[in-house]
């Protein structure tokens, strides 16, 4: 804002003034050519946006009052404006024509000050009241154009500026008052997280005493077990050296056996001959015997008059097994995996074979699901039962009931155990139900199955007997 002219323009004539409360011989601004020539001979100061925008309002809310002839040619259609939007779209031209047109100014100014009242005939007077708005005295001092109002329009400027470094120093107090809260905050967060730090290095020191002695015991146990490993290792030097004269000594008894088993098979070749000769005698006494023993059958079955049986044992013992539920046991083998005594036993008349299922299964090919598992087995058996013509009956494990069996094989029966009775159990009736004498042969790698079944009279056979014999079909 530029500093007040210390030459203020009067009019000609006009008595000079000795302060701000002494009024000019006028009260009101010169007019005509009087008004021309002071606008001339002296620039328009710059005026704050305060008073700037002041002025505008005053002229806009003027114009409708002041006639259309006597209006400005650019003011005329401003004038036609709302009340709100005349000083808001009319601002520049308004502003223009108070700068340029010291006459439509005065006119603007002679009702700015019967608006006013007091406080306009104040100013036009050469007063300041002390409690007036700066910028109001400032935008009628600009107005009505008194001796003093370039610098009641510096002093409005003054004020506005004041005001404003006011308003900013307020907002720095606020910052600053709002940065000490941020801060003290942030102390004690800051106290609350070394606290914090504290306990968790105090808990950390803890584990870490724990680590040691702990790390302590390991070092001691590591110690005991390399003593433990080098006692162990004499104890293997010693071994291995009584291990290597047993060999020595074993080499020296096979060489002594060796030595008597030429002399056996020497002795042995002619106990053959011998055998051989008295093999012929046997083989006829013992066909004659297994004759009459034919012969003394047929004439008991036709004395005794009986039928063919309709069922057999196994049958009674599968007749109470409605429900065929799934599940897979492993077992272990236990007796001779020969397939050829398997062939042996099967060959007798009437034999019975009885085959633990998912035993073999498991050991053969348990990486195929359970049902293929099934599958396979119950079509392998299907081949024996029709090459040798014996009866055959698989057991599975199973809780729950199967659903969608494909049909048995001729000659096979397949079983499925209950819910809460396990395959060995069953398999263990079928043989307890066979008659006493009967050709009755176990398949099962399982120690107890093997066991039992060969208490009543069965052959137990291992898993990889039939494992061995399904594989050469």
């Amino acid at each position: 804002m530029a500093a007040p002219d210390p030459t203020d323009a009067r009019p000609e004539g006009a008595a000079p003034t000795t302060g701000a409360h002494n009024p000019p011989a006028s009260t009101m601004p010169p007019s005509g050519p009087d008004l021309a020539a002071a606008a001339e001979t002296s620039p328009e100061p710059v005026l704050p946006e305060a008073v700037r925008s002041r002025i505008v309002v005053l002229a806009a809310s003027a114009l409708p009052e002041i006639p259309v002839d006597e209006l400005p040619a650019p003011l005329r259609k401003v004038a036609k404006f709302a009340p709100n939007r005349r000083a808001r779209y009319g601002a520049a031209a308004i502003a223009a024509q108070l700068t340029n047109d010291p006459l439509f100014r005065q006119r603007v100014a002679a009702r700015a000050v019967d608006e006013a009242g007091e406080l306009g005939e104040a100013i036009a007077s050469g007063v300041t009241p002390g409690a007036a708005d700066p910028v109001e005295v400032a935008a009628l001092a600009y107005l009505m154009r008194p001796v003093s109002w370039r610098d009641l329009v510096a002093a409005a400027g003054a004020a506005v500026r004041a005001e404003a470094d006011s308003a900013a120093v307020a907002a720095l107090i606020d910052d600053a008052e709002a940065r000490a809260n941020r801060a003290e905050h942030d102390r004690t967060v800051a106290r609350v997280e070394v606290d914090k730090l504290r306990d968790e290095l105090a808990r950390v020191r803890e584990e870490l005493g724990q680590l040691r002695e702990e790390s302590r015991l390991l070092a001691r146990s590591l110690r005991e077990a390399q003593t433990q490993q080098r006692r162990a290792n004499e104890l293997l030097a010693t071994e291995r050296g009584r291990a290597a004269r047993a060999a020595a000594d074993h080499d020296a008894e096979l060489r002594r056996l060796r030595a008597k088993l030429a002399d056996a098979e020497l002795s042995a070749g002619s106990a053959r001959q011998s055998a051989k000769e008295a093999r012929a005698v046997d083989d006829a006494r013992l066909w004659l015997l297994l004759e009459t023993i034919g012969q003394a059958a047929q004439g008991l079955r036709r004395e005794l008059a009986l039928d063919p049986a309709d069922k057999l044992p196994a049958d009674f013992v599968a007749d109470s097994f409605t429900d065929r539920p799934a599940a897979a046991t492993s077992t272990r083998a236990r007796d001779t995996d020969d397939p050829a005594r398997l062939d042996d036993l099967l060959s007798l008349p009437r034999a019975h074979l009885i085959v633990d299922g998912y035993n073999v299964t498991k050991r053969g090919f348990g990486e195929v699901p359970l049902e293929q598992q099934r599958k396979r087995l119950i079509t392998g058996l299907g081949g024996i039962a029709a090459q040798t013509g014996d009866e055959v009956t698989v057991v599975f494990d199973g809780a729950e009931r199967m659903h969608g069996l494909p049909p048995a094989p001729r000659g096979v029966r397949v079983l499925f155990s209950r819910k809460g009775e396990t395959a060995d159990e069953l398999i263990r009736r079928l043989v307890r139900a066979e008659p006493s004498g009967r050709a009755i042969v176990v398949v099962s790698s399982d120690r107890e199955v093997a066991d039992g079944v060969r208490r009543h009279g069965a052959y137990p056979m291992g898993a990889d007997s039939l494992l061995r014999r399904l594989a050469r079909s």
